[in-house]
């Protein structure tokens, strides 16, 4: 069970990276361009940057938590199923369905995650 919450927790963290650092360095405009990103053209570049902040902070609230502080992870990944509900929230009212199956799955690894560890921890 230990090796599947880690490789679930690598997995969630690398998509967190991925997306943290797409969402605080490119521009706006190329953002809004990409497959998927046309959410950002209605959002101010301040929300977008915040999100991509957040999901960076979730890099290590992931894995560097599971070390340091273990009761941290599955705070991160409830904080997480969180984020992922907003954004299948977006996507479904842009009608972009496919990124709303996309965004249930890493909502799935996250919940897996934080019940994983939740009964880790306490027990």
């Amino acid at each position: 069970m230990n090796l599947a919450l880690w490789i679930a927790t690598g997995l969630l963290a690398a998509v967190a990276l991925g997306g943290g650092v797409t969402k605080t360095f490119v521009p706006k405009e190329r953002l809004a361009a990409a497959r998927g990103g046309g959410w950002t053209a209605d959002a101010s570049t301040g929300f977008v940057r915040t999100l991509g902040v957040l999901e960076l902070l979730a890099v290590p609230g992931l894995l560097l938590s599971a070390v340091v502080a273990p009761a941290l992870v599955p705070v991160t990944a409830l904080c997480w199923v969180a984020l992922m509900i907003g954004a299948m929230i977006t996507h479904g009212r842009r009608g972009e369905y496919p990124f709303v199956a996309v965004n249930l799955v890493y909502l799935a690894l996250a919940a897996f995650i934080a019940w994983g560890r939740i009964w880790e921890v306490s027990a």
